[in-house]
């Protein structure tokens, strides 16, 4: 039986990641600040602890370990990571547990180990056209992300290739752009924008109106969590690749346009009205040319699907929400 660890197995990605390998027939042990909010872990072993502390990275990392997933980061939707008011702990959390699971599953003899980063490393400059935004791998540098967690996410990507060159490990990088399904937050502040819309029209009265940040005319792909989970499990597989490599969809659409599908999923009437608010680049899509050449495969979900299946997941949590207040 194959051995993993998750960390961030409390939070969306992980969940789901945990579940995966379990299916796959792995003891898989997780670690978080929490366990999961929507469902109980899967995970054979889940340690709480805060991976900002080396020590906790020692118990988390103990045993034999044939793969370790590091998706533990402090991370949220827009509202959260582009108003700047949450920089300094963005930067400080994720680089100290960065540094600590670099060095010390280093230390513990960890060979395979997977870096969750993110499209928000790509230079802003690439991406200021909504209909013809940059994204290759290849385009990061000279490096200009948009916000101060792409740069912490840039930093980590150099960390761990620095520990590939020096110390034998094979850390593969994947760059997600914009996971959304069943069991991610979908309100606080943290929330995302699939996530947003979704409960925005579910608590939106017939008639009534939904606000959206900017003009919405702000382009995105977004990638259905169960086709994230398979790239991440296809990219643990190869041998002599290791990235950076983007894991997303090319199906790109305006704000706009993902709100009017959740609209007409809800059948209710809504007008969408635009507010001021941080909204990132004008423009990002996903550039899939690497792994279509580097897996044969790529991902396949249209978007209407994955976000169906997501709106009646945020709607359901609403109208429980309701019932308990």
């Amino acid at each position: 039986m194959r051995s993993a660890l998750v960390c961030g197995a409390g939070g969306f990605i992980g969940t789901h990641l945990v579940r995966r390998l379990k299916r796959a027939g792995y003891f898989v042990r997780g670690a978080d600040l929490k366990y999961p909010e929507f469902s109980k872990t899967e995970a054979d072993e889940f340690i709480i602890g805060d991976l900002r502390d080396p020590l906790v990275c020692e118990k988390v990392l103990q045993g034999k370990l044939d793969e370790v997933y590091q998706l533990a980061a402090d991370m949220g939707g827009a509202g959260y990571i582009f108003t700047g008011e949450h920089d300094a702990d963005v930067m400080h959390n994720s680089a100290t547990i960065n540094l600590n699971m670099a060095h010390l599953a280093q230390k513990a003899g960890v060979k395979d180990l997977f870096y969750s980063s993110s499209a928000c490393i790509y230079p802003n400059r690439n991406q200021q056209d909504p209909n013809n935004p940059m994204c290759r791998e290849d385009s990061a540098y000279p490096a200009d992300p948009d916000s101060e967690y792409g740069w912490e996410k840039l930093f980590s990507e150099r960390l761990y290739f620095s520990f590939n060159r020096n110390y034998g490990m094979k850390t593969r990088v994947a760059r997600f752009h914009n996971i959304f399904g069943p069991e991610t937050v979908w309100q606080g502040g943290r929330d995302k924008a699939p996530a947003a819309i979704c409960r925005k029209v579910a608590e939106a009265p017939e008639g009534g109106e939904i606000e959206i940040w900017g003009d919405g005319k702000q382009t995105r792909s977004f990638l259905y969590i169960d086709e994230c989970v398979e790239g991440i499990r296809r990219f643990m597989q190869q041998e002599d690749f290791f990235g950076p490599l983007n894991i997303g969809s090319e199906e790109m659409v305006t704000i706009n346009q993902l709100t009017e599908m959740v609209i007409g999923f809800s059948g209710k009437h809504l007008k969408i009205k635009h507010i001021s608010g941080p909204t990132g680049v004008k423009g990002r899509n996903s550039d899939n040319a690497l792994i279509r050449e580097k897996f044969n495969w790529e991902p396949s979900m249209k978007l209407k699907d994955g976000m169906l299946k997501m709106y009646e997941w945020v709607n359901s949590q609403v109208l429980r929400s309701r019932k308990n207040n």
